[in-house]
């Protein structure tokens, strides 16, 4: 069973950053692209990011710039590095990963499967 398991969430004022890590486990699967997704209260689920094993990202515009995906030293491990936080990007943060990259030209398709959320929280 998969199971993903996301750290790294709080508490912080504006203009503070955060480092999400999230990892999938057991390892003896292969994910060939991870992500995060996030939810704030009221909204839809966005994609926030995802890089494939081959290294390529996508990034939802608004958060370019700002956050940065990158994939850990372990395998199917992933960390958000978000800086200059706002209070817009309150939100549940979810872990994502899909078994065959998405075509990321196009709509990224729903991940195969997801964590349960770290709760983000930023004050003005």
């Amino acid at each position: 069973q998969v199971q993903l398991v996301e750290s790294g969430g709080g508490l912080v004022q504006a203009g503070d950053s955060l480092r999400l890590s999230c990892a999938a486990s057991p390892s003896i699967f292969s994910f060939n692209a991870m992500g995060w997704y996030r939810q704030a209260p009221g909204k839809q689920r966005e994609l926030v990011a995802l890089i494939t094993s081959g290294g390529s990202t996508k990034y939802t515009d608004s958060m370019k710039g700002r956050f940065t995906i990158s994939r850990g030293n372990a395998k199917n491990t992933v960390h958000l590095q978000m800086n200059n936080l706002k209070p817009e990007d309150t939100a549940i943060y979810y872990c994502a990963v899909w078994w065959a990259a998405p075509d990321l030209r196009r709509r990224v398709v729903d991940p195969s499967y997801w964590g349960q959320g770290t709760q983000v929280t930023v004050s003005s």
